[in-house]
């Protein structure tokens, strides 16, 4: 069960350790880990199913690599409105990891940590964020607060990933995973940042090793100076 918690104390540990370039990964995913990875949200086609950035790379003619960017992957100048995409489908969801996916991440993270307890973090911009899905004592205690995001923290085990999300209706549950979590013990931590359409997890060799080799996700080996700028794929530009 996810347990809201009223002290952002616990959290603090993290935004001493983000820093960098603007775009680096280790702006949104603390740095001091021994190995990074990037798990690239996936695409629907609109004919139905998703697609891989791998899978898109090839429709389109482009290369597949970590510091890919979807509007260059697809051709498009425009990072935003992807004017122009080659892409017929739906592009990844920002801010979010799909159920699927999370689903899988959290079944490989489980392996890699010596606790069973965890920590979560969910941004306080989100509109469904309310007294509808939280308790008013929650939504009135302090942030934790960084560069350009507060957040929400709750505590529980880690299955609990998946009970973040509001019900639009009642038979219908849209999920939304944390924005930043990790174990009791620190030995990974994972960050979806509300603007990017992937998730970056922080961890040892041995967990990344493990995501690269997982189904259902796409994972890129990157570094924490890894640039996920919108001008940071120097593969794919436009001519």
């Amino acid at each position: 069960m996810l347990l809201p918690v009223l002290d952002p104390s616990p959290a603090e540990w993290i935004s001493p350790r983000l820093g960098g370039a603007f775009g680096a990964a280790g702006r949104t995913v603390p740095r001091g880990y021994a190995a990074y990875a990037r798990l690239c949200h996936p695409a629907e086609r609109d004919r139905g199913g998703w697609a891989s950035w791998r899978e898109a790379a090839a429709e389109t003619g482009r290369r597949a690599h970590g510091a890919m960017q979807w509007h260059a992957l697809v051709g498009s100048p425009d990072p935003v409105n992807l004017t122009g995409s080659l892409w017929r489908g739906s592009p990844p969801d920002r801010g979010t990891l799909p159920s699927h996916s999370l689903t899988a991440l959290l079944s490989v993270l489980g392996e890699h940590t010596a606790t069973s307890g965890a920590w979560f973090c969910l941004w306080e911009g989100y509109g469904w964020a309310d007294e509808a899905t939280l308790s008013r004592e929650h939504l009135a205690a302090p942030r934790l607060r960084h560069p350009g995001r507060d957040y929400l923290l709750f505590h529980g085990p880690l299955t609990a990933a998946t009970e973040l999300g509001w019900r639009p209706r009642p038979n219908w549950f849209e999920a939304q995973s944390p924005n930043l979590f990790w174990p009791d013990d620190r030995a990974w931590c994972v960050a979806t940042e509300v603007d990017f359409d992937s998730t970056l997890v922080a961890g040892d060799e041995a967990l990344i090793d493990a995501l690269l080799d997982t189904p259902g996700l796409e994972a890129w080996r990157i570094e924490s100076d890894t640039s996920l700028a919108a001008d940071g794929d120097r593969i794919n530009q436009l001519p």
